[in-house]
């Protein structure tokens, strides 16, 4: 039954590479699964309790509610603007400050899509007019929409949190050092292979592409706001505590209650968006996270997570290996890193601790590098996104920040693991 089980991950990854809905294939192969070992109901009861998880939901939810109310109110595209009109005046820095303005901005604005279309409609024509090739311009948008790692919201750090009985904040600092490290040698790589290719400067197929978008007249309130549930918890986190403890979700509200002080933008919309954006994130996020639930179970019933983990028991390496590696070329191929990743930490990484490693570093090794490949997959949104506004081919994208994004995955593997 294990060998049926393998057949059947690896034709659930083919599958996903070949893009078919994501959620509908695992839970299709979790209850296969389930079913060939004679307890299809134990996957169900899988799915209802990821359904109702307490520690994933509420966190998920009001994070993209937030972020709905922050594109409703305009004070993303203020703190867009703060950061590029900042970045803009030094030239010898627009490459790597594009990636890492990029990165910061993203935690703000989690969806790497959506980032990619605010800071990229500004920052790639930017760029552009600075002599700067489009593919690299692209490049440097892209290589920084990883940055939701550090987000509350994204789907890993709750589900990671969950594993290992500890808060959020707990998991975003304990991968900190690498995620920052790895998101500064991508930047100096692609800066490299920008220099080394000659498309730092000179390119002059463009007459001046900004617009209208440089009169822009920031308001330092507003681009603020969506910083503030940030600071709020990392303030009130155990590593800092300066302020009592505060919760996503009460971060989140707040943050939405300033939005509105800030803006007086009509309180009615403020709301429609607000649960917009909560039942956005139950689709397409929590769902994700509800389906992998069953492929696990699956795994689990038939006998395939057990035979992984008892091969891992006999080489640390194997399970370095697989953590960054399985992830990454995954997500590189389908152009997402969630389903891989939320498989590995639901099947594998809860037993971290039989490999010698910690479960919040294991399951934030395969979230970084599941994020890492999919910021050089060329079938990713956000890489279309840039590439459109560039106007390249995604597949020019790739090439240039391949050996960034190879280069962090190892360098967050030997601090993580």
């Amino acid at each position: 039954m294990v060998w049926v089980g393998g057949l059947i991950v690896l034709l659930t990854f083919y599958a996903i590479i070949k893009r078919y809905e994501t959620r509908l294939v695992l839970f299709i192969s979790g209850l296969l699964m389930a079913l060939l070992s004679g307890k299809p109901l134990a996957a169900i009861d899988a799915f209802s309790a990821a359904m109702i998880n307490s520690g994933l939901v509420p966190v998920i939810a009001t994070v993209m509610g937030f972020a709905f109310v922050m594109k409703l109110t305009k004070c993303d595209m203020h703190l867009v603007h703060l950061l590029a009109g900042f970045l803009t005046k030094f030239r010898p820095i627009l490459i790597p400050g594009t990636v890492l303005v990029t990165f910061g901005i993203n935690i703000a604005l989690p969806s790497a899509a959506g980032c990619a279309a605010a800071v990229g409609a500004i920052l790639i024509p930017a760029l552009i007019s600075a002599g700067i090739h489009p593919a690299i311009a692209a490049s440097a948008v892209l290589a920084g929409t990883w940055g939701s790692v550090f987000s509350p919201g994204s789907a890993h750090n709750p589900f990671i949190a969950k594993l290992a009985n500890v808060d959020v904040m707990t998991v975003i600092a304990g991968h900190t050092k690498a995620a920052i490290v790895g998101a500064v040698v991508a930047a100096i790589a692609l800066t490299a292979v920008a220099f080394f290719r000659k498309e730092d400067r000179g390119y002059q197929g463009a007459a001046n592409l900004l617009d209208d978008k440089q009169e822009f007249k920031v308001n330092y309130l507003k681009a603020l706001v969506p910083l503030v549930p940030l600071a709020l918890l990392v303030l009130g986190s155990k590593q800092v505590h300066l302020i009592p403890e505060v919760t996503v979700p009460q971060a989140m509200i707040f943050g939405v209650i300033l939005g509105f002080v800030a803006t007086f933008t009509n309180p009615q919309e403020i709301s429609k968006q607000f649960f917009a954006g909560m039942g956005e994130a139950y689709a397409n996020v929590i769902g994700i996270i509800v389906a992998a639930a069953v492929f696990t179970k699956g795994m689990e019933l038939i006998g395939l997570t057990g035979a992984l983990i008892a091969a891992m028991k006999q080489s640390a390496h194997i399970a370095k290996v697989a953590a960054t590696f399985g992830p990454f070329i995954i997500a590189v191929l389908s152009g997402s890193g969630d389903a891989a990743t939320l498989a590995f930490n639901g099947a594998i990484t809860p037993y971290a601790q039989q490999f010698g490693f910690g479960i919040t570093q294991m399951g934030s090794q395969a979230f970084l590098s599941g994020a890492l490949g999919r910021s050089m997959s060329p079938v990713a949104g956000a890489a279309i996104v840039c590439a459109q506004l560039a106007g390249v081919n995604t597949i020019e994208l790739t090439k240039r920040n391949a050996l960034g994004m190879i280069l962090a995955a190892l360098v967050t593997m030997l601090l993580l693991l």
